[in-house]
Order: C-alpha cells, then sequence, then structure tokens
C-alpha cells in the first residue's frame, strides 16, 4: 500500500515542482523585460540661441602702391659736381635731401650781374625822379599850355621804374637758378632709378631720376557687389588693418581715403582707396610695407541689428534644425543675409530661446521625437547614483 502510495506522490510532486519552476522563470523573464524598456530616440545635442548686434567684417587684398611718382628733372644745365650717397636705386632719402649739385659759377656770376644791373636801375630811378621835381619846381612859373608831361618827365620816371622791376625779375630769375643747382628731394622718397653720374652734363628738362613718395602709400581695394551693401554710410576716415602675409605675417593700420565712385567694367566691384602713412617707417617702428607687396585688408562694415550667427553646417538649404517644447524636431526657413568666415548671420526665421540642433540624426524628419544630451547625461548620472546607493547597501 505505501509502495502504491509513493508511486502515486512522486509524479505529482514532480509535475509541481516543474509547474512552480516554470512560474518562476516566467515571472523573472516579465520582471527584465518590465525593467528592460529600451529608449529608442536618437540623442542630439542643442544650443539656445539669442538675437545680438553684430558688426560685419569685410575682407579683401590690394597691393600697396605709392602716392606719387616723380620723374625728376633738372632744371638748369650743367656740370653735375657731386651727388648724395642715398641717391641710387633703393635709397631712401628724406625731403629737402640735396640730391645732386650742378657747377654754380655760371649761375653766380648771372647773380651779381643780376644785382649789379638793379642797383644800377634804381640809380637811374633816383635820377629822373630829381629832374622831374626839378621841372615840377619850374613849371610853377610858366603858362599851363607850356607844362606838359613830357616837360615834367613822367615819360622818363616811368620808364626808370620799369627798368627797376625788370632788373628785380632778372635778380629773382638769378636767385632761382642758383637755388636751382641743388636739386633736392621733394618729400621722403624711394630711389627707383638714377641715370646721371658726377662729371656729367644735364640740360634742363632731362630726367634724371624716379622717385616714389613714401610719406604716404595708397592700395586700392576692390569690393565686390554682395559686400558693397554692407559698407557703411560714412566710409571716408574709417580705420582698417593692412596685414601681410608671409612666414611671418605683420600688420599696420590705415585709413579708408576715398571711394572711386566707380564699378570697374570687367569685376563688377566697386573700388574704395585706403592710405598708409610712413609706409617705409622712416620715422616709426612699425613693420615696413614695400611698395608692390600684395596685403589683405580688413575693414569694419556696417552694424547689423538683431542677428544670429550660426555654423554654416547648421543651415541647409537655407533650413535650420530646432528642438520644439515636446522634443520634436523641428525645421525653420531662415533668411541668410551674410556669409562670414565659418558663419551665416541668419535675420528672420528663428526666434530667442530656440533650441539649435548642433548634432543632428541621421536621417532627421519633422515631428521626430529625440532626447537631448543634457537629460541622457542626467539620466546616466542618476542611473550611477543609484547603482553607487544599492553597493553601499
Amino acid at each position: 500500500m505505501k509502495q502504491k502510495w509513493i508511486k502515486v506522490a512522486l509524479p505529482l510532486a514532480v509535475l509541481g515542482l516543474g509547474v512552480a519552476g516554470m512560474a518562476a522563470i516566467n515571472a523573472t523573464t516579465n520582471e527584465k523585460a518590465e525593467q528592460e524598456v529600451v529608449d529608442t530616440r536618437p540623442t542630439v545635442r542643442v544650443n539656445e540661441i539669442s538675437a545680438q548686434d553684430y558688426q560685419v567684417v569685410i575682407n579683401t587684398y590690394g597691393e600697396v602702391a605709392p602716392l606719387e611718382r616723380t620723374q625728376l628733372a633738372a632744371l638748369v644745365s650743367g656740370e653735375v659736381v657731386a651727388w648724395h650717397p642715398d641717391f641710387l636705386p633703393g635709397g631712401l632719402v628724406k625731403r629737402g635731401t640735396v640730391l645732386f649739385s650742378i657747377d654754380k659759377e655760371k649761375y653766380e656770376a648771372a647773380l651779381l650781374q643780376a644785382e649789379a644791373e638793379l642797383k644800377q636801375a634804381n640809380a637811374q630811378l633816383i635820377e629822373e625822379r630829381a629832374r622831374a621835381e626839378v621841372a615840377r619846381s619850374e613849371a610853377r612859373s610858366l603858362p599851363d599850355s607850356k607844362v606838359t608831361d613830357l616837360y615834367l618827365r613822367k615819360p622818363q620816371v616811368l620808364s626808370a621804374e620799369a627798368a627797376v622791376k625788370s632788373a628785380e625779375a632778372r635778380l629773382k630769375i638769378a636767385k632761382r637758378d642758383l637755388q636751382y643747382c641743388e636739386v633736392r628731394a621733394p618729400y621722403d622718397a624711394l630711389v627707383i632709378s638714377r641715370e646721371l653720374g658726377q662729371g656729367q652734363y644735364v640740360s634742363v628738362g632731362t630726367q634724371v631720376a624716379e622717385l616714389y613718395n613714401i610719406e604716404t602709400a595708397e592700395i586700392l581695394l576692390p569690393i565686390a557687389g554682395f559686400d558693397s551693401a554692407f559698407l557703411p554710410a560714412d566710409l571716408e576716415g574709417n580705420e582698417a588693418t593692412i596685414t601681410s602675409r608671409g612666414v611671418q605675417s605683420v600688420s599696420r593700420q590705415a585709413v579708408i581715403h576715398r571711394d572711386l565712385g566707380v564699378v570697374d567694367v570687367e569685376t563688377r566691384m566697386s573700388q574704395i582707396v585706403a592710405r598708409i602713412k610712413d609706409p617705409y617707417s622712416l620715422n616709426t617702428d612699425a613693420p615696413k610695407f614695400k611698395f608692390g607687396s600684395y596685403v589683405e585688408v580688413t575693414l569694419p562694415g556696417r552694424t547689423l541689428n538683431e542677428v544670429y550667427r550660426l555654423p554654416q553646417e547648421l543651415v541647409t538649404n537655407r533650413t535650420v534644425w530646432v528642438v520644439d517644447q515636446d522634443n520634436q524636431l523641428a525645421a525653420r526657413k531662415v533668411e541668410v543675409l551674410r556669409e562670414e568666415g565659418e558663419y551665416f548671420l541668419i535675420g528672420d526665421g528663428l526666434s530667442n530661446g530656440d533650441q539649435v540642433v548642433m548634432t543632428l540624426p541621421e536621417y532627421p524628419q519633422k515631428g521626430m521625437k529625440v532626447k537631448l544630451a543634457s537629460e541622457a547625461k542626467n539620466a546616466g548620472q542618476a542611473e550611477t547614483d543609484e547603482l553607487v546607493a544599492q553597493a553601499s547597501r
């Protein structure tokens, strides 16, 4: 009887244990399924934007050129007797420096002769005036009909006065010619060429050298059409930064001098002119900017009010992606006012406080649910804190 009972109870016990085991397994599986709910939303990084006033920066390029070029010529003829040691190609000379001298003997003699002629003319004038005074005294006792201008020696006095003026003019010319024997630099100059030497005879008007003015340099700056709209209204007098790129880049300040007021028919660009004072740094320690140097010019443009400055990679086909208040992607059509370096300046289309997506999902869609990187970071930190708390218990 006992064995019969065991035979019946044992299968029932095994069956019960199996059912209990299956129930435990199902319970564990359901618990894990509940715990492992996967968040499939893509994670994005956003940046909250706000409008600001922004001054446009315009970049262009130009060539440094002299303000003046002078074809130097002798104003008197004669033999060259001396010249300045810096009066040679590449030499830098200060304003008023005597570049070369012409033999003065002939002109010194002409000056002495002019001075003598003036003294002689003055003596003749004194004599004629004295004679005229005698004639006026004698005329008091004569009838008016006999007193004429010729009797009073008025023509002789006028002739003597004219002779004095003529002598003064010859003296002035003689002094000028003597002064012109020393040919001076009309400004701080770079000597480009020299066509004379000591002992050479030069004639009036003969070109003997070429000089460039180094007191001021000019840079002709082409401004593209899309930049012209952003030039300030009061352009003249604005400062610009001139940079020469090379092994070592150097910069100086220049001043916008004028707008040429024309558009180049070939390039369709406007033309403005900037000036640099003392480009060869004769009077300062600033870096030199040699004529012919190709430089980059940066000048301030108009100030744009209430614009957004975004990296170009965030703007595709004039569209910017943002995250709305429901954590969904939304596409905003924007007005691109200007491209500046790696950025776009945006006008209409965005609002203060918009959360612009900095890292888009691979296939963004309007209304796509997303998770913000800041939320994901906070959730990960909370999970870490929970695990630490459990371990401590």
